[in-house]
């Protein structure tokens, strides 16, 4: 149980991060007239890109938690799936972006495999 806690920690700091990180940038388009070194240099002085930074970085520790207690295929398995599946709800949410019925077909083909990946392995065996 602790794993997919972890697991779901790990996704939603990416998620977090990466949420923060394009409203970073989409702030800082710009500076990307003026040159790539300004908008470098934008970025560098960017709160935001420190906040998507450090929730990165939490993740990163929680996902070291994660790989020590649970088989790496098992393990990113899980977190690709869930992470494919929220980034999907919360780019809508946050972002007004729409998934078309392929892309949509493809997160549940996504989370069947995963389903297919995660039902024969033992829980908690480290790998």
């Amino acid at each position: 149980m602790i794993v997919y806690l972890l697991v779901l920690l790990t996704t939603l700091c990416t998620i977090g991060g990466q949420l923060i990180l394009k409203r970073a940038v989409t702030d800082l388009k710009p500076l990307m007239a003026q040159g790539p070194i300004e908008f470098l240099w934008g970025a560098a002085l960017s709160p935001m890109v420190y906040a998507a930074l450090a929730l990165q970085v939490l993740g990163y520790v929680s996902w070291m938690f994660v790989i020590s207690r649970e088989k790496l295929s098992i393990a990113f398995a899980l977190s690709g799936s869930t992470f494919y599946l929220l980034m999907a709800a919360a780019s809508w949410y946050f972002f007004g972006e729409r998934l078309g019925q392929a892309q949509w077909l493809g997160l549940v083909l996504i989370s069947v495999g995963v389903v297919l990946v995660t039902a024969a392995a033992q829980p908690g065996s480290p790998g």
